[in-house]
């Protein structure tokens, strides 16, 4: 089975605390990989249209209104909630609401390796119609 590095380099921040996006940076950058930062969600939508998005991070007061957007547009892009301080029922809210999952600071970079494998396997059962 392919590694996750070799299936996701494409990574979006979307709408994150300077502070967050920061240390995710940290967490992710590997070479080969390409970090975006977002501040609208109109760009991270069209980010995801080129196909320049396997996995976006979001800001959790952004992710409702990003979800939307992909649900009109069709576009079938793991979306992990971001926040500083980690809170049951946001995490609940976020996983409701049809993100792939749920993080909090500070990240470690083999929680969030499994994030990011996750999210890719949640993509491809949705993409698949096995939602």
């Amino acid at each position: 089975m392919s590694d996750e590095r070799t299936l996701i380099q494409n990574f979006v921040l979307h709408e994150l605390e300077p502070a967050l996006a920061t240390e995710l940076c940290n967490v992710v950058a590997q070479p080969g990989r390409t970090i975006r930062s977002t501040t609208s969600t109109r760009e991270c939508i069209a980010i995801a249209q080129r196909g320049r998005a396997d996995v976006v991070f979001c800001g959790s007061r952004a992710y409702q209104r990003l979800l939307d957007a992909l649900d009109r547009g069709s576009l079938q892009v793991p979306v992990v909630v971001v926040s500083r301080i980690p809170e049951t029922s946001e995490w609940l809210d976020a996983i409701d609401a049809g993100a792939a999952d749920y993080c909090a600071a500070p990240f470690e970079r083999q929680h969030i390796s499994w994030l990011v494998q996750s999210a890719l396997l949640a993509g491809q059962r949705v993409a698949m119609g096995a939602r």
